[in-house]
């Protein structure tokens, strides 16, 4: 959806990239204002208004924006990859707590009243006064599915991150019957073609080769320049070479980013460490015909929106006219309010 706009509801296109990355409130309303026409924030509003979409900890263990039909049949599939992270921190600190009474005493307390993890710590120490608080929050987010409940999440508002169980919120129980296979085929949907270790790096989930191999006849293959197996839906489109590819602006986290651990088929390695920063934050970026050359942010002082866009190379005088074009309509966008709107452009001349 980022070659062209379409015309789809921001449900559906949330549901087609299997899920948003959402550490940041805002990112996905840019991220679906980038790939959808006439895409208006009330559209995600009313979705998270209505339940229809939540925000909760999944592919990676990190937090998605995802429908409520995929928040519960994806979350038990990469239920593993949370297990694996949480026994790699928090579990040293509760090895002879009985975990399925922590499940227990953790969930009736967020449906009783969403809490915040620090909330969360404090309600469950009171039961078990010697454990570490933030050990016992995060057993509970590891092995309860917790979605953020609003206003967390709505357009304009600011408020701190609270939690109740999926099932809870939703009204229905885990699909339990989702399988691996089921995600690889979504993952291959939106982001195809792609390797083994790609799909890996994405989901989190580890030991793929078989679910692959399982695949095979129903799947494409493809070599890449490093003679990497690459697999693909049959008819999925593959652009070619010579597309011509507009200017669009991505938020932070954004999924086109983290879908692949070979991330030199959209950035280049030069560039790699003004995107990925070792704080772990990856920057807001613009693609320009296709690949990352640019990151981007936009503050506001005196009335006035200003979007700031660092260039990593120098641009034609009709890119730069297009990059312009598409940065006005992003302000108009994110700051539609804004006294006065400017965009500043620095980097290479």
């Amino acid at each position: 959806m980022l070659l062209a706009r379409e015309k789809i509801p921001a449900y559906n296109a949330i549901e087609r990239l299997v899920g948003m990355q959402a550490q940041l409130p805002n990112s996905p309303y840019v991220g679906l204002w980038s790939r959808l026409e006439s895409f208006n924030q009330s559209e995600l509003v009313d979705l998270y208004n209505a339940r229809r979409v939540v925000r909760l900890a999944m592919m990676r263990s990190t937090i998605h924006l995802v429908t409520d039909d995929d928040c519960l049949s994806i979350r038990p599939v990469v239920q593993p990859v949370l297990d694996r992270g949480f026994k790699g921190g928090f579990a040293r600190f509760l090895l002879d707590v009985d975990h399925d009474e922590l499940d227990a005493a953790g969930r009736d307390s967020v449906n009783d009243k969403p809490a915040t993890f620090g909330d969360l710590g404090r309600r469950l120490n009171e039961r078990w006064p010697d454990r570490n608080p933030e050990a016992m929050a995060h057993a509970i987010r590891t092995r309860v599915p917790l979605v953020q409940v609003t206003p967390r999440g709505i357009w304009g508002t600011s408020s701190q991150a609270a939690h109740t169980s999926a099932e809870s919120w939703l009204g229905r129980p885990l699909n339990n019957t989702s399988s691996v296979s089921a995600l690889i085929i979504r993952y291959l949907s939106a982001f195809g073609p792609a390797s083994v270790v790609d799909a890996q790096s994405w989901s989190g989930l580890s030991r793929l080769r078989e679910v692959f191999d399982q695949l095979r006849t129903s799947l494409v293959t493809f070599r890449n320049d490093d003679d990497v197996e690459l697999f693909d839906l049959p008819h999925a489109p593959r652009p070619g070479e010579d597309t011509e590819a507009p200017i669009r602006f991505l938020p932070e986290f954004d999924n086109v980013l983290l879908a692949y651990r070979n991330r030199s088929r959209i950035i280049a390695d030069k560039y790699k460490s003004r995107v990925y920063p070792n704080n772990g934050m990856i920057q807001p970026t613009v693609l320009i015909d296709g690949f990352v050359e640019a990151k981007w942010r936009i503050s506001s002082e005196a009335g006035t929106a200003s979007l700031d866009i660092e260039l990593f190379r120098r641009l034609s005088r009709t890119e730069r006219a297009s990059l312009k074009a598409e940065g006005a309509r992003l302000l108009e966008f994110m700051a539609g309010n804004a006294k006065a709107r400017d965009i500043r452009i620095s980097g290479p001349p």
